[in-house]
């Protein structure tokens, strides 16, 4: 399977979830490096100031206020995509809601709204992507989460979702890779990200909600979504905490169930009353148009392995420079 990936400044970029959090950088950075950008979220006001914002700095987008848990609104994505641009070279589903709240107190219909969004969004993206990538050529890229591999308390039908979204990517990359279709299909895990994700969730607690330590800036996760655009990449952890949840999951699986135990339920309740509708974005649009949210700790503005991850050439050098150093260093002293 031969898959070519343009440079991002020669791509014509499809977003969900673009005016929030993950998204809104990566719609950000994406047109500072020149591509042409097709934007998509429920808020319309918030679609339309980004969509000026961008093309007031010389950049080419075009928004569509869709709902991605309605297959007909996702093909309206991609149906504008082609009327305006001719196509697409990547599309990335990174549209997303939450739930905080213990298993046996959440409505069903509200998590099957959260599986709308968060699993069926994705379906319906990536069904809508296909025909255009398999034509041309191109990238496949949609957000999981650490909670992929490592479901957490209190955010359980979030988890859920998440693991099915790595599942149905997972299965379509086998897929297209024995048919041959030129398009490189990327999960993106990340950790526990700065974004409003948190403000914007349905809350069952009586507290405010929060993520769990370590916390990391979104341009973290925007810059490995916009690698996996110009990159064939599997998978892709944001912050060096997704990849050690990961590992200890799948090493010491009981070691995990009591850390989270002792620990997972304080790290996400803040001793803040909830504040505001506690349905939040869940079934309508948030209308902030922020990148983070307030947290209460210490936000990582870097990741050394998720640059290393992505720069693995790079790292490698640096490491052998080191070392030969260390060795010359360690030379001279003995002589």
């Amino acid at each position: 399977m031969n898959i070519h990936l343009k440079k991002l400044s020669d791509q014509v970029l499809v977003l969900t979830g673009a005016t929030s959090g993950i998204g809104l950088v990566t719609a950000r950075q994406a047109a500072r490096r020149g591509a042409r950008l097709v934007l998509a979220a429920r808020s319309e006001a918030e679609l339309r100031e980004l969509e000026n914002e961008i093309t007031s700095r010389g950049s080419q987008a075009v928004s569509v206020v869709a709902d991605v848990g309605h297959q007909e609104e996702v093909q309206r994505i991609a149906a504008m995509a082609r009327e305006r641009f001719g196509g697409f070279d990547t599309w990335v589903n990174n549209a997303g809601v939450s739930l905080f709240g213990r298993l046996e107190e959440i409505d069903l219909a509200d998590a099957r709204r959260l599986f709308d969004t968060n699993f069926w969004g994705v379906v319906h993206g990536s069904l809508a992507a296909l025909p255009e990538l398999k034509k041309r050529g191109g990238a496949l890229i949609n957000l999981g989460s650490v909670v992929s591999d490592r479901a957490f308390p209190l955010q359980g039908m979030y988890s859920a979702s998440k693991q099915a979204v790595k599942g149905f990517t997972d299965a379509l990359r086998v897929e297209l890779e024995e048919e041959g279709a030129p398009v490189s299909v990327t999960l993106i895990k990340p950790t526990s990200i700065a974004t409003p994700l948190p403000h914007h969730a349905k809350n069952y607690m009586p507290v405010e909600p929060t993520l769990p330590p370590p916390v990391y800036a979104p341009e973290i996760a925007a810059k490995a979504i916009l690698h996996c655009a110009e990159h064939t990449e599997r998978e892709v952890a944001v912050g060096g905490g997704s990849k050690m949840m990961s590992v200890l999951s799948a090493l010491a699986p009981r070691f995990m169930d009591f850390f989270q135990e002792m620990k997972s339920f304080q790290q996400q309740r803040t001793d803040q009353p909830v504040r505001g509708d506690r349905n939040r974005s869940l079934y309508r649009p948030s209308h902030d148009l922020a990148e983070r949210g307030e947290f209460p700790r210490h936000i990582f503005e870097t990741s050394a392995y998720t640059a290393a991850r992505l720069h693995p050439l790079l790292t490698s050098a640096l490491v052998l420079g080191a070392t030969f150093l260390v060795e010359q260093l360690w030379n001279a002293r003995r002589r």
